[in-house]
């Protein structure tokens, strides 16, 4: 009797698992029968791999950024899905990972080259740039290939490296050193600051980052243009390229492609050495108009007017209107989460801009340690207001481990350039950031304050207002001569 219940028991399971088995190979046939294109936009998501860095992505105090996350992002909307943002600590590994299930395509400032098409799909290119050789100003410059007199840094498994050793037939005495973990934002900072010679980059890293990095100089190209592309498997079925190809090709004819470059270039002056002539020339002809909303909300929060004037003048040079690629809006540039934060239901209201970007600074002033004391706090906040707070405590941790001080501005602005060195952003909780950016920043901030109070002087006063310089000569200036924040 036992036996028969048994194997009563055995058929009732099997009648039971029959139709799971059927249902569980329709699912899989439909799924396998989804093409790539579907896949996406059944899972509601497109993951991009790419690298950390200033033109392709990287978070700050306004949001995320960088030019190849900008516009896989708007091809993301165009797909109604939402972006993913997969990134890799070198270029091989990052090549090596199109068309596995870390990602659906490559975007990483990559240039079509014959060795990559050989292993690689390209999309629709939406870039020309040209690769340059950089320099120190102070050093001779060279003029070919034949007048280096020092180590040449490249990225390895780069196009920079394949160009190299094309041109080795013409200049057989050239040789370079590639670095794996290397990365052309921090190439031409290492330009800079003199750890280095020599480097190669494309001509889009070199615009976006020549004005952090001032004695970084372009000395001559290497190349003719090269197009850059996303990057897609081979082995894929074509149709979520095919796509792409009809985004960029739409975004590209419409006119959106060129505005999105030139607003990243443009956002690039915000960084430059202080303008006086411009400075001078709108103070003239644009602030009066705002002047009434920043003494006002500068009483309601017992700050000084000039302050917030140099920080608007930063941000947007007093355009009530101005727009970054990243949708930051209004005289103070607030983010549409920020904006909300602080309760301001109109960006584009000077009034509410105002006052909701003051209320910001004065919030991550509060978030600082209170043994902090003026003028640090405000020069820390400052800083944050611009790369983040997590980028700043970041830094404020670097500055403690090499024994200096985490509380005093002085010490924290020469750690800050180090969170776009691999070396040392790998070891911290919040990642790459464009480290020199908020040092630039908060300088030329100082210079603006004090400029104002000097043409608030000389409107009661015979008082000279301060010369007017500009590039290196205003920040050597402002760094030696102007009173502190």
């Amino acid at each position: 009797m036992r036996e028969l219940s048994n194997r009563t028991r055995k058929l009732r399971n099997r009648i039971i698992l029959i139709p799971v088995l059927v249902l569980f190979s329709i699912f899989m046939a439909s799924s396998t029968s989804l093409s790539d294109l579907q896949k996406v936009q059944a899972s509601g998501q497109l993951t991009m791999i790419t690298m950390p860095g200033p033109t392709t992505y990287f978070e700050d105090g306004h949001g995320k950024n960088g030019f190849d996350y900008l516009l896989a992002k708007a091809f993301a909307d165009s797909l109604g899905v939402e972006l993913v943002v997969n990134t890799k600590p070198t270029l091989r590994r990052l090549l090596l990972s199109v068309g596995t299930p870390q990602g659906d395509f490559a975007a990483a400032n990559i240039v079509k080259t014959a060795k990559r098409n050989q292993s690689l799909s390209f999309a629709t290119p939406y870039l020309n740039v040209t690769q340059q050789l950089v320099y120190r100003s102070g050093s001779k410059r060279p003029k070919s290939l034949n007048d280096l007199d020092g180590e040449l840094i490249v990225i390895a498994d780069s196009s920079h490296s394949e160009q190299l050793k094309k041109l080795q037939t013409k200049y057989p005495n050239l040789s370079w050193v590639e670095q794996d973990q290397a990365e052309m934002s921090d190439l031409i900072r290492r330009v800079h600051e003199g750890e280095i010679k020599y480097t190669i980059v494309d001509s889009l890293a070199y615009l976006i980052s020549r004005h952090l990095y001032p004695r970084a100089r372009r000395a001559f190209d290497i190349s003719e243009p090269q197009q850059m592309a996303w990057a897609f498997a081979t082995h894929n079925d074509g149709t979520l390229l095919a796509a792409a190809n009809g985004f960029l090709s739409d975004y590209i004819e419409s006119g959106e492609l060129d505005n999105m470059t030139e607003e990243l270039l443009a956002q690039t002056e915000n960084f430059s050495a202080a303008d006086s002539q411009r400075l001078s020339r709108l103070t003239a002809t644009r602030l009066p108009a705002y002047e009434a909303l920043f003494r006002q909300t500068a009483a309601q929060f017992n700050v000084d007017w000039h302050l917030l004037a140099a920080l608007s003048y930063q941000e947007s040079h007093w355009n009530p209107r101005a727009k970054s690629p990243t949708g930051v809006r209004g005289m103070m540039m607030l983010t549409l989460d920020t904006a909300r934060e602080m309760n301001v239901s109109n960006r584009l209201d000077p009034a509410q801009s105002i006052e909701g970007g003051t209320a910001y600074l004065l919030k991550l002033k509060a978030r600082l340690p209170k043994r902090i004391l003026d003028p640090d706090r405000t020069l820390l906040a400052l800083a944050a207001y611009n790369v983040g707070f997590g980028h700043l405590e970041d830094a404020r941790i670097l500055t403690q481990r090499n024994g200096k001080n985490p509380d005093v501005w002085a010490d924290v602005r020469l750690h800050l350039p180090k969170l776009s060195d691999k070396k040392f952003y790998s070891t911290l909780r919040h990642g790459y950031a464009r480290g020199n950016e908020p040092v630039v920043y908060v300088d030329n901030i100082q210079y603006y304050r004090t400029f104002l109070r000097l043409h608030s002087l000389s409107q009661q006063t015979d008082k000279p207002e301060i010369p007017e310089t500009n590039g290196v000569e205003a920040i050597e200036w402002r760094l030696d001569d102007l009173p502190s924040l």
